[in-house]
């Protein structure tokens, strides 16, 4: 079977881009086609660890899960994470090379893209069939010099290209001509097709525009996806809020500070979906309500969120919250603040050499931010509890912790390395561990830890695989996938 590649772009951030991949990933899986997802450039802070300890985006992780691989570097061999609002942390390959501001970047865009040829060529010499993420727009018109994440791509490896949108967001009809005619000619011909996504209602008030719409540009609509209540993916960039539960259903409130630098939301998925849990998320100048647990979340930029946590009031908040009797849990950027001090030597998160912020001051322990990233998967047992609860997760970060007395731990991990803290009253955990409630042992032990006395079972893992079912059969049923991939290997011998 000869290997063929498609590219999906969109018309706007969060289009569904990341969804219809993870949809066709599975479906191509379904019909006994070997294929991988391949995104060029992503920009975020919700990041995956590889098993060999590489650093990848979050939405490449779930598309590799669909298509039943492990997560592979190739998969997305340039990583951007945000962490001031000009610049960013460039990551190529798996491993951070150093912060740029948006300018630098652009100038660098011609080396990054060597790399990001490698690794689509690679994947497409292994695999039947490549999936490839665009990123945001590719209409954005400042942008289009040295493009690597869209139809630069697109072009440079000959691909046909679907462009779908949202008419959640509304104005469908001006996202799809607009983009379309907002590209070259030879852009324009290697579009095969539009997708429509997230619709509500009845689809027969929708086909005049259809029609409208195929006869304007020439391009067939190729699917027409529904908006699928309660529907779960990993995301890649936004938050996700989150579903209010029945009261009568809930044993536990956890508040989320949301900050500026937030990464690796998806730590708090598993609690989200959760029928015992309700998590409330507060974001700047929003008043911080009563929790039975707070969760400080990791940071791309530890010291300036720890800055913004103190002007909103959480500092005050965290320290009666304890004296109560609350329970609070720190992970990665979230457990550094919850220490003593913080130094960032070389200006790895802030830009600016030397810096230091004193922590909340919770736990006995300083944290120096060195060169070398931490990115490790790993496994292990929590050693607070008498369960001793299976534990998975994953390592991302610069901080060196170091504690200044001797503390009980959170967790054992392989080989017997003590990981973490849990104070002596039994109230905070820090951990630099990403993804501990994803387990269901171990969010069945913490969420017992935290006062869930009675909760019900849920394997977050199951709750995924059946979400990803669910997006596959939706779209199985609203587009043609076995014609859509006949047209991919006639755009490949036309080509």
């Amino acid at each position: 079977m000869p290997a063929f590649s498609l590219m999906i772009q969109g018309t706007t951030s969060d289009a569904g881009k990341s969804t219809l991949v993870t949809a066709l990933c599975r479906l191509f899986v379904r019909r006994g086609i070997h294929v991988a997802p391949f995104k060029p450039q992503n920009m975020a802070l919700n990041s995956a660890v590889t098993q060999d300890g590489n650093e990848i985006g979050r939405a490449q992780a779930v598309q590799a899960y669909a298509a039943g691989l492990e997560p592979h570097v190739d998969m997305n061999p340039i990583l951007l994470k945000p962490n001031t609002d000009t610049g960013a942390q460039v990551i190529i390959q798996g491993k951070a090379i150093g912060n740029m501001d948006a300018v630098g970047y652009h100038e660098y865009k011609s080396i990054a893209k060597v790399a990001a040829l490698d690794s689509y060529y690679k994947l497409a010499n292994q695999y039947q069939a490549v999936l490839i993420e665009g990123a945001g727009s590719p209409a954005e018109i400042n942008l289009r010099a040295r493009d690597i994440a869209n139809m630069g791509f697109a072009e440079s490896i000959d691909c046909p290209v679907i462009i779908i949108a949202d008419i959640d967001k509304g104005g469908v009809f001006a996202h799809l001509v607009g983009t379309l005619d907002l590209l070259s000619q030879s852009e324009q011909d290697r579009v095969i097709g539009f997708v429509i996504n997230r619709f509500r209602g009845d689809i027969s008030l929708l086909q005049s525009g259809l029609d409208w719409l195929e006869k304007r540009t020439g391009k067939p609509v190729l699917g027409v996806l529904p908006y699928l209540k309660g529907f779960h993916l990993e995301s890649e960039d936004a938050v996700a809020k989150s579903p209010q539960k029945n009261s009568a259903d809930t044993q536990l409130n956890v508040v989320i500070p949301i900050m500026p630098r937030t990464s690796n939301h998806t730590d708090w998925d598993a609690l989200r979906l959760h029928p015992n849990v309700q998590v409330t998320l507060v974001g700047a100048n929003e008043p911080i309500p009563p929790a039975d647990l707070v969760i400080l979340p990791g940071s791309k930029s530890v010291q300036s969120d720890l800055a913004f946590l103190r002007q909103e009031g959480w500092e005050a908040y965290l320290s009666k919250h304890l004296r109560y009797g609350g329970k609070v849990i720190g992970i990665c950027g979230g457990f550094q603040m919850l220490g003593e001090q913080l130094s960032d030597p070389l200006g790895l998160e802030n830009q600016h050499a030397n810096t230091q912020s004193k922590g909340f001051g919770f736990i006995p322990m300083e944290t120096v931010l060195e060169k070398e990233k931490q990115l490790k998967q790993r496994q292990g047992k929590l050693a607070f509890c008498e369960q001793k609860a299976e534990l998975t997760g994953y390592e991302i970060h610069s901080g060196v912790s170091r504690f200044s007395s001797s503390v009980s731990h959170f967790a054992t991990l392989e080989k017997g390395e003590k990981e973490g803290f849990i104070s002596e009253d039994n109230n905070i955990i820090g951990t630099y561990l990403h993804g501990i409630f994803d387990h269901p042992e171990a969010l069945k032990t913490l969420l017992n830890w935290a006062g869930v006395k009675q909760g019900q079972d849920f394997d977050y893992d199951q709750h995924r695989n059946s979400e990803i079912n669910r997006l596959a059969d939706s779209t199985e049923q609203h587009m043609n996938i076995d014609a859509l991939i006949e047209q991919c290997r006639d755009f490949q011998k036309i080509n």
